[in-house]
């Protein structure tokens, strides 16, 4: 339909409630013209069957990416009764196939399972997650790229050689104290050092005698100056044995940082451009393998960062399907 058409023109804006109601990529997707549903605070009260029903004519449709993950597996079956009930089009991005946050990854299977038996449309960020979407729970999923979430400052400049290792108190790094010694040992011997970024409150491993490291420095992680400390970094590590997509690695790919990113998941496929060491659930986590990649990643230069212009194109293209999907499953209500 042409967009000048009066029709089009008169026609409501669709009102979508997010859940998460706001987030680096949630912010990102979201098409221009759409109204965001509050209420703005968390957790998102829209995964309350009680809400939902309560609410249902005030949302055209509810998108989940995450900030489920608290609730008992039939609280998310019940949520997912409302929405049959009520008729909202429920639409799923699956973000993690493993969730790095949930320490029972049972739990967080079980949640994808009610949510994706409901979900009129499955959008994911990488075709191996795809694949591995239609082969556990038999589910077709638009691939979309992960779209741009961060931009390089031009005040903040790269530092030659310097490697980030970001520690938060997360089930998913069983040895962090491993991680450390590998990842130190790699950028010394890449010719660099190593900078633990550790957020408030994070109780640091036992280090023993490599805090007494010259090539080893620690700094808070701050929130607010997340995408300009990842800037300053050669070499970003992900230091998780679980986990399937990565904002950390996009926010790298917009500020020109190399990223290292363990064998878990689809980090490879979310961004050709990195490192690989050995770190997941089955194999566990291999030292070598990550003393091996820091040192390598090393030696490489910098990428630049990601052109501007190619990824504002490509987060209006997945603004566009994003909105395409939201008219389609409005639209196949009205007419249901």
């Amino acid at each position: 339909m042409d967009p000048e058409d009066p029709a089009r023109a008169a026609s409501p804006a669709i009102r979508v409630a997010s859940v998460p109601h706001r987030d680096p990529y949630v912010d990102a997707v979201l098409p221009a013209g759409v109204v965001r549903v509050g209420p703005g605070h968390g957790p998102s009260p829209w995964l309350d069957p009680a809400y939902l029903t309560a609410h249902a004519a005030e949302v055209d449709v509810v998108h989940v990416h995450s900030g489920y993950g608290h609730l008992p597996e039939d609280e998310v079956v019940c949520f997912t009764e409302a929405i049959r009930r009520t008729g909202v089009p429920l639409v799923v991005t699956v973000h993690q196939l493993r969730d790095p946050a949930q320490p029972l990854p049972a739990r967080h299977a079980a949640h994808l399972r009610a949510l994706l038996a409901t979900a009129e449309v499955v959008f994911t960020l990488t075709p191996g997650a795809a694949d591995e979407i239609v082969d556990t729970y038999g589910r077709t999923a638009i691939v979309v790229a992960h779209p741009t979430v961060a931009a390089p400052d031009p005040e903040v400049g790269g530092d030659r050689g310097l490697v980030g290792l970001p520690l938060r108190t997360n089930a998913c790094i069983p040895d962090p104290q491993g991680v450390v010694r590998a990842a130190l040992n790699g950028a010394v011997n890449g010719g660099g050092r190593l900078r633990l970024l550790v957020e408030p409150g994070y109780r640091l491993p036992d280090l023993g005698e490599l805090a007494d490291s010259e090539s080893l420095e620690v700094a808070v992680l701050e929130p607010g100056r997340w995408a300009a400390q990842l800037q300053e970094l050669h070499v970003a590590v992900l230091p998780e044995s679980c986990g399937t997509h990565s904002l950390e690695l996009e926010v790298c790919r917009d500020v020109g940082t190399r990223v290292v990113a363990p064998s878990c998941g689809w980090f490879a496929d979310q961004w050709s451009d990195v490192v690989t060491y050995g770190n997941d659930e089955v194999h566990g986590f291999d030292p070598v393998s990550l003393n091996g990649a820091v040192a390598a990643a090393l030696t490489r230069p910098a990428p630049r960062p990601a052109d501007r212009v190619w990824r504002e194109q490509q987060r209006t293209a997945v603004r566009d399907v994003h909105a395409q999907v939201y008219a389609q499953v409005v639209g196949d209500r009205v007419a249901g």
